[in-house]
């Protein structure tokens, strides 16, 4: 009788074996409270285009109310002349060589994203891939209005609008503008900054354009 029931015993382990599958021998990794840890999807990277980080700003950004008004669709970077200047983020080159005679690189990101380096002196071609830090080009000296030795105008533009590159870094700079001025309150208010601005800027309109990049290159 002890021997019908041992083998019966050893058959019904037998067939358990075979039905469950085995428990695995490496589980997922938990956090201090016990819950799985999953693995997170990458996100997009940018960084400064300069080294020693961060760099000092000269200028900020300062787009103008109109598109063909001047403004400062940027912000400048002092760095000294012969600087390595580094992609801000993954993308593939757009555009490396002259734009009405300054040395240019565009770089063309995620998003419909495109970051622009100038005047920067630049090997890379088009069509060229870079990730974030990848050496660029190499600062010249001459951006107009720079204060010191030489400056890095760093843009950012979707499709034919300027970005605060510094946006890219969490660091852009929102400027808030009454809807409305009261009627007594001449010369203040968002129309009244936009009109003194089109009146400043109306000598220098034709400079701007020639100085705005030209959107069918960069």
């Amino acid at each position: 009788m002890c021997v019908a029931l041992c083998r019966r015993a050893l058959v019904l382990a037998l067939l358990i074996s075979i039905v469950l599958p085995p428990e695995p021998v490496a589980r997922a990794a938990a956090d201090p409270g016990g819950s799985p840890v999953r693995p997170t999807a990458p996100t997009s990277r940018y960084d400064w285009p300069l080294r020693p980080a961060p760099p000092q700003v000269t200028r900020r950004f300062d787009p103008p109310p109109r598109p063909w008004l001047a403004g400062h669709r940027g912000v400048d970077l002092a760095a000294p002349v012969g600087a390595t200047i580094r992609s801000a983020g993954a993308g593939v080159v757009h555009f490396a060589g002259q734009v009405a005679g300054r040395p240019v690189v565009s770089i063309a990101h995620a998003g419909g994203l495109r970051s622009t380096y100038e005047p920067v002196t630049s090997a890379l071609v088009a069509g060229a891939s870079v990730v974030t830090g990848d050496p660029i080009g190499e600062l010249e000296p001459g951006h107009t209005g720079c204060p010191v030795d030489a400056c890095l105008h760093w843009g950012l533009r979707r499709g034919a609008e300027y970005l605060d590159p510094l946006a890219l870094l969490g660091l852009g700079r929102v400027r808030l503008l009454p809807i409305t001025a009261s009627p007594g309150a001449a010369g203040t208010g968002a129309a009244a900054v936009a009109q003194r601005r089109r009146k400043r800027a109306s000598s220098g309109d034709r400079r701007s354009a020639k100085r705005s990049y030209s959107s069918a290159v960069l």
